[in-house]
């Protein structure tokens, strides 16, 4: 019984936990950069030049890589994608991550070819269950999860995932229990082909509860969750319920539940690449040589329950950067949190659209481009062109046409205007941060007129 009582309060919720110690979010990332270090780990065979940051995996003790390689957008060139990923392995990185529907196939094609030249020891493999909008049938997920070990070129897939769950309503029960999914991917763990079994997360958060809630019926060895120090301090919510971006709530369920976590859009789309320049200069007046990229990475990669931090990665001066920020990962500090509060507290006042340009919402049967409409949004938002104001004032013209001029250069082909929305839904059940996408195209459309 006292044993009983000792692990529930260790596994009080780190938030409560906080609030009655009377510290803010500040304190609270201090308290954990001092928390011992034992997640993390270097390789036995490490070299003088690797000095990668690794994280141990709870069950199996292997040494992922802080830094991940999100694979959704590649070059569409083998030697290109080689190139990147022979870099990526020669510095460290050891984990990859892809999916069925990234670059319609292709992506796994591309990772398989270029990570099958080197020593199968070399990496970890993660792919998904992308059974989202088509065929939820047991044959036809089978189907799914053969070929993409044929076009991974693997006998076994180190980390699998349930792809997007939380699309609300019948989703994971038609997708993933009902069907026998899920049942079938257990044995596939037992049997050796499935090595870690997990699921990403996106949407309603009582999918993401009830199955994190089931941990000792299905022993989740990962749960990949969306993380970044806006959506840690500011929830979205959808109907008064808890969704994909409430990133602390998401952590600390996780970590009650000893479930790691991987972390994706720690750049929140790249929107922190392109935040208003009164707040990046902000951060430079502190590191003036360090990328928006940078802070990001350091306060994600702060938080001890990470197994690794995805990051999208298709140029190689990208690539390069990322591994310098997490060779080895230096935690922020107390300072260094109080100010990207503040950052994020001036960032949620800005109208932006939430999307990440992750383009599952895509293609349109009407043609429209909506990850680049909101992505000019997003930025005369950022740049200050927009909200325009008030008609009655003396710039509004002014701002209204140099909005206009900006769209048409940004969107160059008039059949990818906003303003051929015709309003099907289609894009709605598609998208991972469940945005009203007609609604903000015709915002838009509204601002252009």
């Amino acid at each position: 019984m006292m044993m009983d009582q000792e692990k529930n309060r260790h596994e009080m919720d780190r938030r409560e936990f906080l609030r009655r110690l009377g510290l803010g979010a500040g304190s609270a990332m201090a308290l954990m950069a001092l928390e011992p270090l034992q997640g993390l780990a270097r390789p036995t065979d490490d070299k003088d030049e690797n000095r990668m940051t690794y994280r141990v995996q709870h069950g199996s003790g292997e040494q992922i890589s802080l830094l991940g390689f999100g694979m959704m957008r590649l070059p569409n060139n083998q030697d290109e994608v080689n190139e990147l990923v022979d870099y990526a392995i020669e510095h460290g990185v050891n984990y990859f991550d892809t999916a069925p529907v990234y670059m319609g196939g292709q992506s796994e094609v591309l990772m398989g070819n270029a990570l099958s030249r080197h020593p199968r020891e070399k990496y970890f493999v993660a792919t998904k269950l992308s059974n989202m909008w088509g065929d939820t049938s047991m044959e036809a997920a089978k189907q799914m999860y053969e070929t993409s070990m044929e076009k991974l070129r693997v006998d076994h897939i180190d980390y699998y995932l349930l792809h997007g769950i939380g699309g609300g309503g019948d989703s994971l029960k038609k997708r993933f229990l009902e069907n026998g999914v899920l049942d079938f991917l257990l044995k596939e763990r037992e049997a050796g082909r499935i090595r870690h079994l997990g699921f990403s997360y996106h949407g309603d958060v009582s999918d993401f509860d009830w199955l994190l809630d089931h941990q000792e019926e299905y022993h989740w060895d990962f749960c990949q969750i969306q993380m970044n120090f806006l959506d840690w301090r500011h929830a979205s919510l959808k109907k008064g319920r808890r969704v994909d971006a409430d990133a602390e709530y998401l952590y600390n369920k996780c970590e009650k539940t000893g479930v790691q976590c991987v972390i994706m859009e720690p750049l929140r789309g790249g929107a922190f690449g392109r935040m208003a320049q009164e707040l990046s200069d902000q951060l430079r007046a502190v590191h003036p040589d360090d990328s928006t990229a940078r802070w990001a990475f350091r306060w994600v990669g702060s938080f001890p329950n990470i197994l690794t931090v995805l990051s999208g990665m298709n140029r190689m001066d990208h690539l390069a950067e990322n591994v310098k920020t997490f060779s080895p990962i230096d935690p922020c500090t107390d300072q260094e949190n109080k100010l990207l509060e503040h950052i994020a507290d001036q960032m949620s006042g800005f109208p932006t659209i939430p999307c990440t340009t992750c383009a599952y919402c895509m293609p349109c049967p009407y043609g429209v481009n909506i990850p680049g409409n909101f992505a000019y949004y997003n930025e005369a938002v950022n740049e200050h062109l927009l909200p325009l104001p008030d008609p009655t004032a003396d710039n509004y013209a002014e701002r209204k046409q140099q909005f206009k001029d900006g769209y048409k250069k940004a969107l160059p082909d008039e059949a990818a205007w906003a303003k051929r929305c015709q309003d099907c839904e289609e894009c709605l059940s598609k998208c991972p941060q469940q945005i009203r996408i007609p609604n903000q195209l015709a915002r838009i459309v509204e601002t252009l007129r």
